[in-house]
C-alpha cells in the first residue's frame, strides 16, 4: 500500500469516533427537543404536517451546523462533546426564545400553519449559523 492510503486509514478511528458521538449527540438532541415541545413532531410528520416537518428539519440542521464547527475545531473528543453539549442547549432555547416570540407557536404548528414552521425553522438555522460560527476558538 503506498503511504498516502496507509496515512488515509489510520485516520478511520478518529473519524468513527467523532462521527459515533456526532450521531449519539444528534439522537440526544432529538429526543431533548421532542420532549421541549408541546407538540408530537414525529406523529405530526408521520399525519403529514409540513409545517411540523419544516420546523423539525430546521432545527435538527440548526444543531447539526454548530456540531459540525465542534467537530471542526475541537482539540480532543471529550472537547467537541462538551461544545456539541453546548450547541444542543442553545438550539434547544431558540425553540423556547421563539415560542415565546410567536404566540401559539405549537398550536399553529400543530394545526399545519406552514409559515409558523418555516419561521421556526428560519430561526433555528440562523441561530445554528451564529452558534457555530463563534465556536472558531
Amino acid at each position: 500500500m503506498s503511504d498516502t492510503l496507509l496515512a488515509s486509514i489510520a485516520g478511520l478511528p478518529e473519524f468513527f469516533s467523532f462521527f459515533l458521538l456526532a450521531v449519539v449527540l444528534v439522537l440526544v438532541f432529538c429526543r431533548l427537543y421532542t420532549w421541549v415541545t408541546p407538540h408530537d413532531e414525529l406523529a405530526l410528520i408521520k399525519e403529514n404536517n409540513v409545517a411540523a416537518a419544516v420546523a423539525f428539519a430546521g432545527a435538527l440542521v440548526g444543531f447539526a451546523l454548530p456540531l459540525s464547527s465542534a467537530i471542526t475545531h475541537s482539540l480532543s473528543l471529550a472537547d467537541c462533546a462538551i461544545w456539541g453539549a453546548i450547541a444542543l442547549v442553545v438550539q434547544v432555547l431558540t425553540f423556547a426564545v421563539v415560542r415565546f416570540a410567536l404566540k401559539q407557536l405549537p398550536q399553529r404548528i400543530q394545526n399545519g400553519e406552514l409559515a409558523a414552521g418555516v419561521f421556526a425553522a428560519g430561526c433555528s438555522v440562523a441561530i445554528g449559523l451564529v452558534n457555530a460560527a463563534s465556536m472558531t476558538y
